[in-house]
């Protein structure tokens, strides 16, 4: 028999929760779903996106470019429009059918988007 698994969650480590929940509030045009100064959720399409407050539980954790969560676009203007005023660290570039960018959110997490080239 075939193992199943799936990927329904991840999480970003924050420094400054409510930074960080303005950030991905305006960024992804919805309110948060679940709110908490430790661990706060957005329903993204049925997907968990999470902000974590480490420091309040005294985790250590590295920010920057070792865990890269990917997020879709479908139309090409709109990943163009959430790349306005954001620290780019990853120019647009197209490769293969999609167009490309990487940007440093809020917390110093790099986020990456893509939208097909078509």
């Amino acid at each position: 028999m075939e193992m199943k698994c799936y990927i329904k969650s991840l999480y970003l480590c924050v420094k400054d929760m409510e930074r960080a929940i303005t950030f991905y509030e305006k960024f992804f045009e919805q309110k948060v779903t679940e709110r908490s100064d430790i661990y706060s959720v957005f329903d993204i399409n049925g997907f968990r996106l999470g902000l974590f407050a480490y420091e309040k539980t005294n985790e250590p954790h590295s920010f920057g470019s070792n865990c890269l969560p990917s997020i879709s676009f479908e139309r090409f203007d709109d990943l163009k429009s959430k790349l306005i005023g954001k620290d780019i660290c990853f120019p647009l570039t197209l490769i293969k059918d999609n167009w490309v960018a990487e940007f440093v959110d809020s917390e110093g997490n790099h986020i990456e988007i893509t939208a097909p080239a078509n």
